[in-house]
């Protein structure tokens, strides 16, 4: 066999390993690779850009730093020097503090732009994924937003998104190899906690706590929290809610009497002064978790899809043992 075509077949089986595959075409590859349900051919990106930290976090796991053009970080995420990539985001340009649009990517000459649908891309905003086709720019969504993506749903829990992710972003830039092992590295901590987590009994109930005074904004079963606390040996109290990021009632919250609030870290509150609230909230003093001081505070990018939810899990599942079941 040719050396040129060995290598071809090669490079073509990696792809297929992790559900792409190459086309040869007149000008550069194309790697075939899901986004939501639809199969898009991606050419290889050098000027990615990045909304939110969960997308540029993907990326710098994958070690695409130097094919980063830039993100988008609206103020009410934590900052990025407390990243565990605070050298990456260092390297690269911060973009905007407000959220995804169409102007900011074709200004930065961006080549791919990875965000979520209704998490940086939407019709409201006026940018969307049709509209960057249309624009030559790629995107790519996180498979964990894809549940209700107009035309094109996909539902999967929302780890399993994250390795997807991680695997379709390494076949798009090339580095299948790397992102199998980041992947690989990940299930191996998931399966520890799932190892280690408590059984028997019934799984404590626990509330998230996003934002809100009149009515709390929390998590339904489409999101990452969702995820971290079944495995680690709850139960999410609006996990029958088919949805991502959602409000309730206060009066639901008091009916299904959570044992454990977890607060999300972010915005302009504190998660202190969020747990204040709370304390003080009037109508929650029935509720086991105020009664007994069970308050997890998780970092907002241990909450939305990255590779950061797994740090979450794993210090989530170690606050769940001293919690009775």
């Amino acid at each position: 066999m040719r050396p040129a075509v060995a290598l071809l077949l090669a490079a073509s089986l990696a792809l297929s390993a992790c559900g792409a595959h190459v086309e040869d075409t007149a000008g550069p590859a194309t790697t075939t690779v899901p986004r939501c349900g639809e199969q898009v051919a991606y050419r290889p990106p050098h000027r990615a850009v990045a909304y939110e930290g969960g997308s540029a976090d993907k990326l710098f796991a994958l070690g695409l730093t130097d094919r980063v053009r830039g993100y988008v970080m609206p103020p009410a995420n934590p900052p990025v020097t407390e990243s565990p990539w605070a050298a990456e985001y260092a390297r690269v340009d911060m973009l905007s503090d407000d959220l995804l649009n169409r102007e900011l990517v074709v200004d930065a000459g961006a080549d791919l732009v990875v965000a979520g649908w209704r998490s940086g891309f939407s019709d409201e905003r006026g940018i969307t994924p049709a509209l960057l086709d249309r624009l030559g720019i790629q995107s790519f969504m996180h498979a964990e937003t894809c549940w209700n993506y107009p035309g094109f749903p996909r539902r999967t829990t929302p780890l399993e998104g994250l390795y997807e992710d991680m695997t379709r972003l390494g076949a798009i830039f090339g580095v299948p190899d790397r992102a199998a092992a980041v992947v690989a590295g990940m299930k191996r901590r998931v399966a520890a906690v799932e190892a280690s987590a408590p059984t028997g009994g019934t799984p404590p109930p626990v509330f998230l706590y996003d934002s809100g005074t009149d009515r709390p904004a929390t998590a339904a079963n489409q999101v990452p929290p969702n995820d971290i606390i079944r495995i680690a040996g709850g139960r999410n109290i609006l996990s029958d809610v088919d949805g991502r990021w959602t409000d309730v009632g206060w009066e639901t919250v008091v009916q299904r009497r959570p044992e454990v609030i977890m607060v999300l870290d972010y915005g302009d509150r504190s998660a202190q002064q969020k747990i204040a609230f709370l304390r003080s909230h009037p109508a929650l003093r029935s509720v086991p978790a105020v009664q007994r001081n069970r308050f997890f505070v998780l970092d907002y990018n241990e909450g939305i899809s990255g590779p950061r939810n797994i740090d979450g899990l794993e210090r989530f599942a170690a606050y769940m043992t001293d919690v009775p079941r």
